[in-house]
C-alpha cells in the first residue's frame, strides 16, 4: 500500500518549512510526497527545493500560477499511490499521523475514504477547536452528509482511494472547491470511515483564501451545495437552515437576488419566519438586524 501526499505551494515562505518538516519526518518507503509550486514569487520554491533535494520519495513540480484547485489537480495527475491525501502548505500534520492512518487502512483495505481528526483554526484565541471522530464505518452516506459531513468537507483531513479521482477533479476558478468535490467522491465510495487516530493542524491564516472570502466566494459556496442538492433526497431542517444562513451572508455581501430554492423544511424559528415572509424579505431583515447591531456597538 502506497500513500501519495500532495502539497500545493504558493507564496508561503513563512510557514512552508514547518509544513514540510511535519510531513517529511514521517514519510517512509510507503509514501511519496508530491509538491506543486503554483508560481510562487517569494522564496517558497527555493525552500521546497532545498528541503527535498536529497529525498528520493519527493517530487517537486513547478507551474505557472493557476490556483489551489489546479495545483491539487496537477498533483493528482502524477501521483502513483493507492491512496491520496492533501496538505495545505500553511498547515502541518502531527507526528505519527500517517503511520497510524496506514495501519487503519491495512486492517480495513475496503475503506475508500478515511476521515481523521483536525485541530481547526490552530493559533486563534477565539476560533480554535478540535474536530474529533470515533472509529466508525459510515452506514449511510446520505445521513453522514446531512448530519455532519457538510460541515467538514475539507480535502486535507482525509485519505482517498486513488480510483475515486479517475473522473473527478477540483473545480478551477472556484473557492470552497472542497464542497464541490467531496459529494462526487462520496457518491463513488463503497465504504467510508472515520477514525480517532492522527491529527491535522489547520492553522489560522488571516491572509488565507477562506479568511478573505467575500460575496463572490460565499456565492461559490452556496452554488457548490446547490449543485448536489438532488443527490440527498429529503433534507434535514438543520442542513437546510445552514444553506439559508449561507444565502443570508451572500445577500448581505452582494445584494444579489437569492438563488436558494424555498423548500418545505421547518422546525426552527428562522425557517418559520422564512415561510411567513419569504426568502428575500428574510435576507433584508437579517441585513437590517446586523446594521442595528453595528450601530449599537458604536
Amino acid at each position: 500500500m502506497r500513500l501519495s501526499i500532495i502539497i500545493p505551494i504558493f507564496n508561503v515562505e513563512d510557514t512552508l518549512q514547518r509544513c514540510l518538516e511535519s510531513v517529511l519526518t514521517q514519510a517512509d518507503e510507503r509514501m511519496e510526497v508530491v509538491l506543486i509550486d503554483d508560481g510562487s514569487t517569494d522564496s517558497s520554491a527555493r525552500i521546497a527545493e532545498e528541503m527535498t533535494a536529497d529525498k528520493g520519495n519527493c517530487r517537486l513540480i513547478h507551474q505557472t500560477n493557476k490556483g489551489l484547485s489546479a495545483a491539487r489537480n496537477a498533483g493528482i495527475e502524477v501521483a502513483t499511490g493507492d491512496y491520496l491525501t492533501f496538505v495545505d502548505s500553511d498547515d502541518f500534520v502531527a507526528e505519527g499521523t500517517y503511520d497510524a492512518l496506514l495501519a487503519v487502512l491495512s486492517a480495513h483495505p475496503d475503506y475508500d475514504i478515511l476521515e481523521y481528526p483536525a485541530l481547526l483554526y490552530y493559533g486563534s484565541a477565539t476560533k480554535q477547536r478540535l474536530l474529533t471522530f470515533t472509529d466508525t464505518t459510515i452506514g449511510s452516506i446520505r445521513d453522514y452528509w446531512l448530519d455532519r459531513a457538510h460541515l467538514h468537507t475539507y480535502a486535507w483531513n482525509k485519505l482517498y482511494q486513488r480510483e475515486l479521482f479517475a473522473q473527478t477533479r477540483f473545480p478551477e476558478g472556484k473557492v470552497f472547491e472542497d464542497v464541490y468535490t467531496y459529494p462526487f467522491l462520496l457518491q463513488q465510495a463503497k465504504r467510508v470511515a472515520t477514525t480517532s487516530v492522527g491529527l491535522y493542524y489547520y492553522c489560522q491564516n488571516d491572509k488565507g483564501i477562506t479568511a478573505q472570502a467575500g460575496g463572490k466566494e460565499l456565492n461559490d459556496l452556496l452554488e457548490a451545495h446547490l449543485k448536489h442538492l438532488k443527490l440527498w433526497g429529503e433534507l434535514t431542517p438543520a442542513y437546510y437552515q445552514s444553506l439559508v444562513n449561507i444565502q443570508l451572508d451572500v445577500y448581505e455581501a452582494t445584494h444579489a437576488a437569492p438563488i436558494l430554492p424555498v423548500l418545505p423544511y421547518k422546525g426552527t424559528l428562522k425557517l418559520f419566519i422564512l415561510h411567513v415572509i419569504g426568502l428575500k424579505r428574510l435576507c433584508q431583515l437579517n441585513q437590517f438586524i446586523h446594521k442595528i447591531r453595528k450601530i449599537s456597538h458604536l
